[in-house]
């Protein structure tokens, strides 16, 4: 009749999932390979290995965590299984760096389109685009491309952070444009 029977749901667990940032523009699927502990037949604690396809949604960023219901630890008796909770961590990216939503780019600009304005190629996560430097721009100034963060509600902002590159004084015709503009410019 089930009385006496021991009923409990499976824990909760908890795992790391490892994905590139252009993953969370486009979502993305990953196979996982999880183990837990399970009583067998002999009662004896016994580890156990399965592979889950989990699919990746659009839009998730750093340190959020997605549920997968039922996929945790088996329960007891007619216990459900816990959930699984998979914290996303983005992997490092050579070029760009998040905060929440937000993408940030630190751009190498020339000294000359910084002070007079200039429309430069700026790479971005979804393709290169033209960008707009407005006239008298400081090292270290910020330009937000409005919605071109990480996807969602609210969709994250790409900020292209301006950095003034000298060019290298080399040779004697850079070394005489150099002296020319002490000259002409006197800090």
């Amino acid at each position: 009749s089930g009385r006496g029977a021991f009923h409990a749901r499976g824990e909760d667990s908890h795992a790391r999932v490892l994905i590139d940032l252009e993953d969370s523009y486009q979502g993305t699927t990953r196979t996982l390979t999880l183990k837990h502990t399970e009583l067998g037949a002999d009662g004896r604690p016994q580890v156990k290995e399965r592979t889950l396809r989990v699919r990746i949604p659009k839009g998730v960023h750093q340190g959020q965590q997605i549920r997968l219901t039922g996929q945790g630890d088996p329960g007891m008796g007619q216990g459900g299984a816990g959930d699984l909770y998979l914290e996303v961590t983005l992997r490092p990216h050579p070029m760009y760096k998040t905060e929440g939503k937000d993408v940030y780019l630190d751009l190498p600009v020339a000294p000359w389109e910084a002070a007079l304005g200039a429309t430069v190629k700026a790479p971005t996560p979804t393709g290169v685009v033209d960008l707009k430097i407005p006239a008298g721009s400081a090292n270290g100034r910020k330009l937000r491309l409005k919605g071109r963060g990480i996807p969602g509600t609210p969709t994250g902002d790409l900020y292209i952070v301006l950095n003034i590159a000298l060019p290298p004084a080399d040779d004697e015709v850079a070394k005489a444009l150099y002296r020319e503009m002490e000259r002409t410019l006197n800090f």
